[in-house]
């Protein structure tokens, strides 16, 4: 059964929202954003976790009511409720501007908004019951959000580690219908970019690689069982405290940054190398060199590459094949 309803989010709430749509890749056959597939993903796999923090959270400010202020039980819960709505929870009760949408749910997703219905709804709207639920969602870090998004990925990659067990997936950056077969070791959050990353050993090429897990679709455990290599889960061990994005060789870099190029260094803060060593003008670096090469040519003039030869050139012809379209 299919069901639409009208629910109301602040401006700020429903950008946040489609900014995760939009990383996560919930898109339409037009390339545009699949809002209402996103939101019956996050309502169906996060609502659990929501209601039990929720009541946990009332319950323990409840205990706290009763057992230092020498409040009833029946009072105790009322206020710890008006104290979560009026203080914890984001927009309730407030005046912000909203913004009106339909949400069309299915499957799942109508038989949760039943739930919320007819069981949780008391002083509040379904709207405002989504809002919150929404705001709470948004207040948890990025790769942690990404994680309830691909609850059902996330379960069964931890799986296949804890058991050794191949898998096998495409990606939404892949040809169509091509398949990756993978020992899969490690899943590892970036920093910067707060998304998790699959470390694993292709087992095509015997090369370590990495995918981001919000990318990984067919995902699907195998039966057949591999070996932990000693080697490739101590170097992807490595990488995933460092730039478990990427899994290039690392190398020793020397780069010349100007004062424009040393203040941007400070403020570009996505994907940033960690400095090995300072000498005036010169900035050292012990790090993948996809990942040198992917941050540097943002800084222009402003950073030149010392050594090695293989990284200079790399950004000389990105530089060169730029500057030939553009003169075209």
């Amino acid at each position: 059964m299919t069901e639409k309803y009208k629910i109301y989010l602040s401006d700020d709430t429903k950008t946040r929202i489609i900014n995760d749509a939009e990383l996560f890749e919930f898109t339409k056959k037009d390339e545009t954003v699949n809002l209402n597939a996103f939101l019956k993903t996050l309502i169906v796999n996060y609502f659990d976790r929501y209601r039990h923090d929720s009541a946990d959270l009332l319950s323990r400010i409840q205990q706290d009511l009763v057992s230092t202020a020498s409040i009833s039980g029946k009072a105790a819960a009322a206020l710890a409720e008006r104290i979560a709505n009026t203080y914890i929870k984001q927009d309730h009760g407030q005046n912000s501007k909203n913004s009106a949408m339909t949400l069309t749910v299915s499957g799942p997703s109508y038989e949760i908004l039943n739930i919320i219905e007819h069981n949780m709804l008391k002083d509040t709207s379904l709207s405002q019951y989504l809002k919150d639920m929404f705001n709470s969602y948004l207040s948890i870090p990025r790769n942690e959000r990404e994680a309830i998004i691909f609850k059902d990925n996330f379960e069964d990659i931890k799986k296949a580690i804890n058991n050794h067990r191949i898998l096998t997936f495409t990606t939404t950056t892949s040809e169509e219908n091509l398949f990756f077969d993978v020992e899969p070791y490690i899943i590892a959050p970036s920093k910067e970019e707060q998304c998790n990353y699959l470390l694993c050993k292709d087992r095509k090429t015997r090369r370590p690689r990495t995918f981001r897990i919000s990318r990984l679709r067919s995902l699907f455990v195998k039966p057949e069982t591999f070996q932990i290599d000693s080697d490739i889960e101590k170097e992807l061990k490595e990488k995933a405290m460092r730039s478990p994005h990427s899994v290039s060789k690392t190398i020793h870099a020397v780069i010349r940054l100007n004062d424009i190029g040393k203040n941007k260094f400070k403020v570009i803060t996505k994907n940033r190398p960690i400095v090995s060593m300072i000498e005036g003008n010169l900035y050292h670096f012990d790090w993948p060199e996809l990942q040198l090469e992917e941050y540097f040519i943002r800084f222009g003039k402003d950073a030149t590459v010392v050594k090695p030869t293989s990284l200079k050139e790399r950004i000389r012809k990105f530089y060169y094949y730029g500057l030939r379209e553009y003169n075209k």
